[in-house]
């Protein structure tokens, strides 16, 4: 044996000199402690490059919920969204015309889920993910000004409120910082316009 080596119960010589322990082979409850500490340690996070605590998960994340309310049949705003015609009306009356080149470029909607949209001159652009027409429309949604391949969500879900229709609309995962702006641009570039348009209806 060599000089400073403790031998440990259960601890076997092997052919070419090294040792093998295994719980089996009556590995000391002390061993089996320290061993754990060790594995323990490994699973909690390092203090450092990461943080303490970082999980990867955002706590951070800004959302829009508004819930517009209009004088009109949940078949009258859902055609008001999905059709390209009349989007159009309600983009020639929306804020976005007094600001924006958006030129004599029709709307292009497509009515089947997976099927693109491109918006107030292509600045808004996505795709259809769900369409349950009369009920709920939801989009991945984004801005010409978003890094390429950044898209949002959002959620346009119609319900009868007496003689109305209240839009339960949410707007998620877009770039930080651009809530307060996005949330003024709903007002007045769908929901304002589309209450003009469909008085005139």
């Amino acid at each position: 044996m060599a000089v400073g080596h403790e031998e440990i119960p259960g601890d076997t010589q092997m052919k070419d000199g090294s040792r093998l322990s295994a719980l089996s082979m009556g590995t000391t409850r002390r061993q089996m402690m320290a061993g754990a500490a060790v594995l323990a340690g490994m699973a909690l996070p390092a203090v450092g490059a990461f943080g303490a605590t970082d999980d990867g998960v955002s706590h951070s994340a800004d959302a829009i919920h508004q819930e517009p309310v209009f004088k009109a049949s949940p078949s009258q705003l859902y055609s008001a969204l999905t059709d390209p015609k009349q989007f159009d009306q309600v983009t020639r009356l929306s804020a976005a015309m007094k600001t924006m080149a958006i030129g004599n470029k029709l709307a292009e909607i497509s009515g089947e889920v997976g099927g693109a949209f491109a918006l107030f001159g292509g600045y808004i652009t996505g795709r259809q993910l769900e369409l349950v027409p009369n009920q709920r429309i939801v989009q991945a949604w984004r801005t010409q000004s978003w890094d390429p391949g950044d898209y949002s969500i959002v959620r346009f879900d119609f319900v009868e409120q007496g003689s109305g229709t209240k839009i339960v609309f949410d707007h998620k995962g877009f770039p930080l910082g651009q809530a307060e702006h996005l949330a003024a641009g709903w007002k007045g570039n769908y929901w304002e316009p589309m209450e003009k348009f469909l008085a005139k209806s």
